[in-house]
């Protein structure tokens, strides 16, 4: 008989795969967003556009941004 142990648990994925859809909701409610980096400095902005590279973000009184995604460390709403 086999032992179900962890062996018979699925692993969680890494991914769900809705990030897309969580970075067009950001465009389109334009939703004011802080993002902290990799070497934590944190800019605040709207996003204005993503791909899969990189997302813009658009500052009042300040440059824009093209900020690379695997620079993120993370976003969150403000």
């Amino acid at each position: 008989m086999a032992s179900k142990g962890a062996s018979s648990k699925k692993k969680a994925p890494e991914t769900t795969l809705r990030e897309v859809e969580y970075w067009k909701d950001l465009v389109t409610r334009q939703q004011k967003v802080r993002v902290r980096l990799m070497d934590n400095q944190e800019h605040t902005g709207t996003v204005e556009y993503f791909d899969a590279s990189f997302v813009r973000i658009t500052r009042i009184g300040q440059p824009n941004l093209f900020l690379f995604k695997h620079d993120i460390k993370y976003v969150y709403e403000v």
